[in-house]
């Protein structure tokens, strides 16, 4: 989508005062992406969660920013940004049209932290605060950053790109409570699919391609074994598969991995984890059937990919580990590994978007947002290809290391799913693809000796 770039800009601080009438808050539960974080304890989609304990806070260094994508290009009139004690003394609020060209709508060098209110004027689709020098020893630290501001044009929510959820999931609060203690404790809410390859370089992705055959980059599909260009929902329920679950039909895929001119595939089964991605794990739904979506961004920079709202343990090799590039060099005989966790929080309304990531959302410390609230499970790719010693050639079709994504194309079978997650993530059990815990054997298995219900 094109968004008009900010342009001829004016700002003033002139104390605290409410929006005007006509403006709205519009970065609340929007995606956001910061130069850094703290810790797992401070994400940045803390920042715009509406939650005033919440915070995000960055390494301790200059300069950091964090920037908030309200989905529309438009007229931006306030900002307020809720300081922890860790502020910026010098810093910048920016606007853009397309995230990468930065026009200044206010800027200070003698801030003193607490909560400011600025009156500012000006438009665009991403609005950043771009911090130059910390007010302490610390990183920055922010409780709330709100863009307040009317659409030129709303961002849609039905049309070309929108695939409706039928029925959708309507009144879900998202979860706040904390499971009780078990003895033992429960440390794992996870049950995992085992997939071979199904389908090697095909350039084919029915999601952000759809019935457009050879026009995507190359990719390896897992699990279904009829996907292409023209999958639907229909053609994956009637395809067979390549995990060990026959129940899942669900189209995996993800870039290929090329060493030169040459594919490298992953052998044997691969793991992908169905996980609870919040702390009420007794919460989490099955997937709706024919949701879809993509993780991560074929255009990502390695800021992006290290940064990721999802937990991203990056490559490793031998004794390498949270690379987040493809290394230089593996130790002989090792392999290139990844793995990379999806978004968990649906919005119930849509199983796809025209961006084939809105619809869905990352927790924020481990509660789904408001705006995303029915918890789903969080999928993560464990992948592991045979490749190793020089590396100097190895990439993927999308590019260099951090242009690794996926995309998931749900066609489980409803009732072997259901039965998945209840037993396994809403039991707080860590199984196998049959639905058993081997370290709680008494607790039985979802599946029998086949994978299948009983």
């Amino acid at each position: 989508m094109s968004a008009v770039a900010a342009l001829t800009v004016t700002a003033l601080l002139t104390g605290v005062r409410t929006a005007q009438a006509a403006d709205t808050l519009l970065s609340q539960g929007k995606p956001v992406l910061a130069s850094s974080t703290e810790n797992g304890g401070a994400p940045a989609a803390a920042a715009v969660d509406g939650n005033s304990t919440t915070r995000w806070g960055s390494t301790w260094s200059d300069p950091q920013w964090l920037r908030v994508d309200l989905g529309s290009t438009a007229g931006i009139s306030q900002v307020k940004i809720i300081w922890e004690a860790a502020y910026a003394k010098a810093f910048q609020l920016q606007t853009s049209a397309d995230g990468t060209t930065w026009t200044n709508v206010y800027s200070t060098s003698t801030a003193t932290g607490g909560t400011q209110t600025l009156n500012v004027s000006g438009s665009g689709r991403y609005v950043r605060v771009y911090g130059t020098q910390r007010g302490t020893g610390y990183g920055y630290s922010l409780y709330e950053f709100q863009v307040y501001g009317s659409y030129a044009t709303p961002p849609p929510t039905t049309g070309p790109g929108y695939v409706m959820a039928n029925p959708p999931v309507t009144g879900v609060v998202p979860s706040t409570a904390v499971p009780p203690a078990t003895n033992p404790p429960t440390t794992h809410r996870e049950f995992q699919m085992n997939c071979s390859v199904s389908r090697g370089n095909l350039n084919d992705d029915p999601i952000v391609f759809p019935n457009m055959p050879g026009a995507s980059h190359s990719h390896t599909f897992m699990g279904n074994t009829t996907t292409n260009a023209a999958t639907t929902v229909a053609s994956l329920k009637g395809g067979s598969t390549s995990c060990i679950t026959p129940g899942d039909k669900t189209g995996y895929w993800m870039p290929t991995l090329l060493n030169g001119t040459t594919a490298v595939q992953p052998v044997g089964r691969q793991t992908i984890y169905y996980k609870s991605g919040v702390i009420d794990y007794r919460s989490v739904r099955p997937f709706p059937e024919g949701l879809r979506y993509v993780v991560g961004s074929p255009t990502a920079t390695l800021e992006d990919f290290r940064n990721h709202p999802g937990a991203v343990e990056g490559f490793e090799c031998g004794d390498l580990s949270f690379q987040w590039d493809i290394p230089a060099n593996c130790v002989a005989g090792s392999q290139l590994n990844v793995r990379f966790q999806a978004p968990s929080c649906w919005n119930g309304l849509h199983l796809d978007t025209p961006d084939h990531k809105s619809h869905m959302a990352y927790p924020v410390l481990g509660v789904c947002p408001a705006s995303h609230p029915v918890a789903v499970p969080m999928i993560e790719f464990k992948m592991a290809w045979p490749v190793s010693g020089n590396m100097s050639n190895v990439r993927f079709s999308s590019g260099r290391g951090y242009s690794f994504h996926y995309d998931v194309f749900n066609a489980f079978d409803p009732p072997t799913l259901a039965a998945l997650v209840r037993h396994c993530i809403n039991g707080g059990l860590q199984c196998d693809p049959r639905g058993f815990d081997l370290y709680k054997p008494d607790r039985g298995a979802a599946l029998n000796e086949n994978y299948e219900l009983p």
